[in-house]
């Protein structure tokens, strides 16, 4: 057999990716498990966005390969809607990147940036996705610690009380997950500040500022910087995981940089979904209250499975998921979600896939009618009743 590169050999399977196997197996066996781990909205896009898609995907010479930058309304419609949103000023031409899903612009970023040696913060507890995508390009991960009693904020006094000569990235993403910490104005100041006086390019991931957060905030509210870039996507805040539609948001210089190696993994998004993107884009406060509102409806269960399982959680987290911190009496989190599994069959997150930091906690997706959660309650109730 030809072996692999020593660029993967490091890199593990995604968690989710093993999970959904051992999900589908018991499935195969008869078992009806329900997922609450995911975080892949369950509901549809706007009417308009799918009528868009459609309506162009009907019409002649749209099929073939598009612009690697996106075409210019789409672009254009990112920009608006960072004005009306995030009252964030940004040139369509220069400062903003489409993308097949912000997940690939974590790749796109690192790729263009990292080399061996150089050294990335990620945050612990964190999405897997940036130690991943630092590990590819050779660069080393240096874990900065997130904890209930800091807010889940980073500590940025103690990082910089440490030599940072080789740290050229890091990764931050507010409003957070898993934790649902939300993103601050004077967050964001500190942050851009850290970065442009150690030289190290912050990277907001922002793909939750929409869901159950009254507030939206980029990064960018703070200025543009040569020591900031932001993703954004459509997938959360729009149920449009599976579209892949998402963005970079920075200065032209970093616009450039990363086109270089994008144009050389990809050839443009099709012009059906990117017309879908710019009407989704146009959609005003009453789409993301809608949303909200189906999610609310959906916490207020997800809070009763937490109490269900002596669970303790901030009822103040915005986005998709619910963190919660389990009891003491409980000294095993992979025990205790193998147990719900495959006596109750129900799958929910352990902490600790996010990192060390998450070992004491679980996190449910919101992603599921309220009817599935209900379901969950009582079959997680029986088996603690019993």
């Amino acid at each position: 057999m030809i072996t692999i590169a020593d660029r993967i050999a490091g890199v593990e399977e995604y968690y989710f990716s093993k999970k959904l196997r051992e999900i589908a197996q018991l499935r195969s066996q008869g078992k009806d498990v329900i997922n609450l781990g995911i975080g892949s909205p369950d509901l549809k896009p706007a009417d308009s966005v799918i009528k868009a898609l459609n309506n162009t995907s009907e019409q002649d010479n749209v099929h073939g390969y598009q612009s690697y930058k996106g075409i210019p309304a789409l672009r254009g419609a990112f920009a608006d809607w960072y004005k009306k949103y995030y009252q964030v000023d940004l040139n369509p031409e220069t400062e903003i990147l489409p993308l097949i899903g912000s997940k690939e612009g974590i790749m796109h970023i690192s790729m263009t940036y990292l080399n061996p040696g150089d050294e990335v913060l990620v945050p612990n507890p964190g999405y897997p996705a940036y130690a991943a995508a630092a590990n590819l390009t050779g660069a080393s991960c240096r874990y900065y610690n997130l904890s209930d009693e800091q807010g889940w904020l980073p500590d940025l006094e103690a990082l910089e009380g440490t030599d940072l000569n080789k740290v050229k990235l890091m990764w931050v993403n507010y409003p957070n997950m898993p934790t649902g910490t939300s993103a601050s104005t004077a967050l964001f100041e500190q942050l851009k500040a850290f970065g442009e006086r150690n030289k190290i390019l912050i990277c907001n991931d922002n793909p939750y500022s929409f869901i159950l957060n009254d507030e939206p905030l980029s990064m960018l509210s703070a200025g543009l910087s040569d020591y900031i870039l932001e993703l954004n996507s459509l997938s959360k805040s729009h149920n449009m995981a599976g579209w892949r539609v998402g963005m970079i948001a920075a200065k032209e210089q970093h616009i450039n940089n990363i086109l270089t190696f994008k144009s050389n993994m990809d050839s443009g998004m099709f012009l059906g979904i990117q017309a879908a993107a710019i009407e989704a884009l146009k959609l005003g406060k009453d789409w993301y209250d809608s949303i909200d509102k189906i999610y609310k409806e959906r916490r207020a269960v997800v809070w009763q499975i937490m109490d269900t399982l002596d669970c303790k959680y901030d009822k103040n987290q915005v986005g998709m998921f619910v963190w919660a911190k389990i009891p003491e009496s409980i000294a095993d989190v992979d025990v205790m979600i193998n147990e719900i599994l495959y006596q109750a069959d129900v799958f929910i997150t352990p902490g600790f896939i996010f990192g060390d930091q998450g070992k004491r906690y679980i996190r449910i997706s919101l992603c599921a009618p309220v009817a599935t959660f209900e379901k969950a309650l009582k079959r997680i109730e029986q088996i603690k009743n019993k």
